[in-house]
């Protein structure tokens, strides 16, 4: 395990601030006192590891990152079981696909030891903002938002010689506020998310940034999210803005696109496909149309559909609306749906056994 220097918030948050904020947790707004930092130079390699105060980066007017938009980064979620305990959920999977989107980005790779250990490091340190559950229905968790830029001042464009890692984290609650209900859905017909060949499967901040125009259509016809379809002839359903979309038919199958250069390898989308035949489903990830949902939806062979995502975990679909036209899914959340739900969580929570390696212990 790699040691972290640590440097000791000297102004960190008051108990009772602290407790006040993880009474009412509200995803991405406040943050823990530390924040783990590894740095990258061409000669050094990875070196520096230190858990300093949170706040404001000092970089270069010149940092490629501002310039190029070199950068990636993941989420993941700190869960505090019964007994007090800290764990995470994964993390092998979240440290695989950060390399991959370094990868496609010309960023450096990173050690997998490396980055767990940056998320213990800031954990230990920061344990008391870990909120604890009032029930099991209660879903607040730490966020923790790894992430590397490039900071090398330099204006010409290659792959970067110098960059930062950084783990920052921030007590969250449900993603959707007002509990567990079916969300209305926007399909963008004229934004599109990636293309092939593109940057669509690396966890990359400009396939969000771009995604955002989207999602303010959707805000503006009454949807909560956002689905897009592929770039070719725009048939194909391809993911929501953060999340991954799965369907349930009543034949018992599970489906979902297939993972590719357009669609994000989910942790939370990998993990349901593989606890799906315990759960008597049968996964299937192949190319599904827009029509065939709707088709599907009409007929009764598609009887749910749900997203899914760190974040959001598992959402129930309940409509999806496009100009001029709207089907409606289901009214009420589907019993699949919360099924899996209940099981991910009860995974996630320490209140069911979990598969070999999928919970780590950070604290």
């Amino acid at each position: 395990m790699t040691t972290f220097a640590l440097q000791k918030n000297p102004q960190p948050q008051t108990p009772s601030v602290r407790d006040v904020i993880l009474g009412a947790p509200v995803f991405g707004t406040q943050f823990t006192d530390h924040m783990s930092h590894i740095r990258y130079t061409q000669e050094q390699g990875w070196h520096g590891h230190e858990v300093v105060p949170y706040g404001p980066l000092s970089i270069d007017p010149a940092a490629a990152v501002l310039h190029y938009a070199q950068e990636i980064f993941e989420g993941m979620k700190v869960y505090r079981h019964a007994d007090g305990s800290v764990w995470t959920f994964r993390p092998d999977r979240n440290a695989e696909r950060m390399n991959k989107s370094a990868e496609r980005m010309a960023l450096p790779q990173m050690d997998d030891g490396d980055f767990l250990d940056s998320l213990r490091a800031l954990v230990e340190q920061d344990k008391d903002w870990v909120p604890t559950p009032r029930d099991d229905q209660d879903e607040v968790s730490l966020y923790l938002r790894p992430f590397m830029i490039s900071v090398e001042r330099f204006l010409g464009l290659r792959p970067t010689q110098q960059a930062d890692y950084y783990v920052i984290a921030s007590p969250a609650a449900a993603y959707f506020p007002g509990g567990v209900k079916p969300v209305r859905i926007w399909l963008s017909e004229n934004v599109k998310r990636a293309g092939k060949g593109g940057t669509g499967f690396a966890k990359y901040g400009g396939n969000y940034a771009a995604s955002t125009a989207a999602m303010i259509e959707a805000g503006q016809k009454g949807c909560d999210q956002v689905l897009f379809t592929d770039a070719i002839d725009g048939t194909h359903l391809e993911e929501l803005g953060g999340m991954n979309i799965m369907l349930v038919t009543s034949d018992g199958k599970l489906l979902t696109p297939p993972v590719s250069e357009t669609i994000l390898d989910g942790v939370t989308r990998r993990s349901i496909l593989e606890l799906a035949p315990q759960l008597g489903l049968t996964p299937e990830e192949r190319p599904i149309t827009v029509d065939e949902w709707r088709t599907g939806a009409a007929d009764g062979s598609i009887v749910e559909a749900f997203a899914c995502g760190t974040a959001a975990a598992v959402t129930p679909i309940g409509s999806l609306a496009a100009e001029g036209w709207e089907f409606t899914q289901s009214e009420q959340p589907g019993e699949v749906t919360m099924n899996i739900r209940r099981t991910l969580l009860d995974i996630q929570y320490g209140r069911a056994e979990a598969p070999a390696g999928w919970m780590v212990q950070l604290a």
